[in-house]
């Protein structure tokens, strides 16, 4: 695999808050090139010979792109706390009810297919955030281990672990030593998304890098990848307002 230097730098000062962005030096990288992530974090792309001025200028010429872009993927909403969770991946709903409590977050009643999912309404709004992802990720633990093993027993294959982390721009991951990281924002997609980043991840076990090969592999198992492979690049918009926030802090 190509090698890459990463280098965090401040961009610009938006309204007394410096935006977080990075310079990422590659050996593949012919040209300079910028994305802007899902939360607002920008990336700028440079070949290994390019010069601090030269990233400069060109940061500067395509600061107003990059502006846009920051403001046309900023969530709609960011309403807290949520009034439900719809959690498509596993096929549960939960309706959020604020409630006198001891603790910060309750699950009352819960029926296949969701439930009710009670909130401390006297918790302070960052304790009450924290509860959720804590929910959320325990959710996600539950449900994408048994999947993920059924997958790799179909591929023939077994990795050395799983993983349920938050990860600001990345849906998953696979070390060279077999371990498997899965984004709990995962939840918020369809079950064929969530099955194809794990037949994506469970075929770099074999192929590290995404070539022919590993494509090809990947075709196997999912023949429609290309397609989910686009809805999953996009799917941070399924993702509520308020988790997407939660994520930049």
């Amino acid at each position: 695999m190509a090698s890459a230097a990463v280098q965090q730098l401040p961009l610009w000062e938006e309204r007394g808050v410096e935006a977080a962005w990075r310079v990422r030096r590659s050996e593949r990288a012919r040209r300079l090139g910028v994305r802007v992530f899902h939360d607002g974090s920008v990336e700028v792309v440079v070949p290994p010979r390019a010069r601090p001025r030269e990233v400069q200028d060109f940061v500067a010429r395509h600061q107003a792109w990059i502006e846009r872009q920051r403001q046309r993927i900023a969530p709609a909403t960011v309403a807290f706390p949520p009034e439900r969770l719809e959690l498509h991946a596993i096929g549960e709903t939960w309706i959020c009810r604020a409630v006198p409590l001891s603790v910060l977050v309750r699950e009352a009643a819960p029926v296949p297919g969701g439930g009710v999912l009670e909130l401390n309404a006297s918790a302070e709004r960052a304790a009450l955030r924290s509860a959720l992802l804590g929910w959320l990720a325990a959710r996600a633990a539950a449900a994408f281990p048994p999947r993920l093993a059924a997958l790799a027993a179909g591929f023939g294959c077994s990795y050395r672990q799983v993983q349920i982390r938050r990860q600001r721009t990345r849906w998953g991951s696979c070390s060279r030593r077999g371990t498997i990281s899965l984004n709990f924002c995962l939840l918020f997609h369809r079950p064929a998304v969530l099955r194809y980043l794990m037949v994506h991840e469970l075929a770099h076990l074999t192929h590290l890098s995404h070539g022919p090969r590993f494509w090809g592999l990947v075709a196997q198992y999912e023949p429609h990848w290309q397609e989910l492979d686009r809805e999953l690049t996009r799917g941070w918009r399924m993702v509520p307002g308020w988790l997407l926030s939660a994520l930049r802090a």
